[in-house]
């Protein structure tokens, strides 16, 4: 009961754009086990009515977004063909209730990757490029007073991507001392290093492989793993433009409008 209904008010609320209270308010007894299949029945219902699995997002990777959320592991969501968007859109907030930018390493899989037991080799022998990345966040919950089943069951908190700059092979490239310089309409926000997602993206990709195992899901070659984010999450007004410039991969950019 717990997992359908979860899912079921969770997908009211981003259908109607009405917040909900926690679900670890309504449902004090909700289980991460039970998170995510109500965020899997949620992506059941979408792919069942037409929506495609492109890839995967994974959240709560750094220090700086977990002491945000008041967690303390990653967890992960699903990306949808129609959350995708090209670089140099200008996106409408109005599809969206609570959103903020978060910027990240995309990775681009040719081989498939499946748990219990990945290891950064495996990742790296499975990537064919990665590129520099913007995930939009949403919280369907109210204010985002989430904790950890709620992000779970809410997808990741993931609502759409833009991935940018350039293919970039991992040969040579020192993900942990990758350096990302990120701006907010032409003035810089914030920087960051690879190291500040788990202490390296592959560690994050192969977290997500081994902990997708449990549910029966690998990845897929061809899709595309968002890593974490790097910096704090940061809210969108409209007409903002964000930017993050990484070292080696080049940039992503993102305009909004209302």
């Amino acid at each position: 009961m717990i997992v359908q209904e979860s899912a079921s008010r969770l997908l009211e609320a981003e259908k109607t754009k009405n917040v909900i209270e926690p679900l670890t308010v309504t449902f004090p007894e909700i289980t991460v086990d039970e998170a995510y299949h109500a965020q899997l029945e949620i992506i059941r219902q979408k792919v069942e009515n037409g929506a495609i699995i492109v890839g995967k997002k994974i959240g709560a990777t750094s220090k700086a977004i977990q002491n945000m959320f008041g967690v303390n592991v990653p967890d992960y969501g699903h990306l949808l063909d129609d959350m995708m968007f090209v670089e140099g859109e200008t996106i409408s907030l109005s599809q969206y209730i609570q959103p903020k930018v978060e910027f990240e390493i995309a990775f681009i899989l040719k081989k498939d990757l499946k748990g219990h037991k990945v290891t950064t080799l495996d990742v790296i022998e499975a990537t064919d490029y990665i590129v520099p990345a913007i995930e939009i966040i949403d919280s369907r919950i109210e204010d985002w007073k989430i904790k950890f089943e709620d992000t779970v069951a809410d997808n990741g908190s993931s609502a759409s991507a833009i991935i940018g700059g350039k293919p970039t092979k991992l040969d040579g490239i020192d993900l942990t001392n990758i350096g990302m310089v990120a701006y907010k309409n032409g003035e810089i926000l914030d920087s960051a290093a690879g190291a500040a997602v788990l202490g390296n993206p592959l560690r994050s990709v192969a977290w997500l492989a081994n902990s997708l195992a449990k549910y029966d899901v690998s990845l897929k070659a061809g899709e595309i793993v968002l890593s974490g984010a790097l910096t704090s999450a940061v809210p969108i007004e409209a007409k903002d433009t964000f930017t993050a410039e990484f070292a080696h991969i080049g940039s992503v950019s993102v305009s909004f409008k209302e």
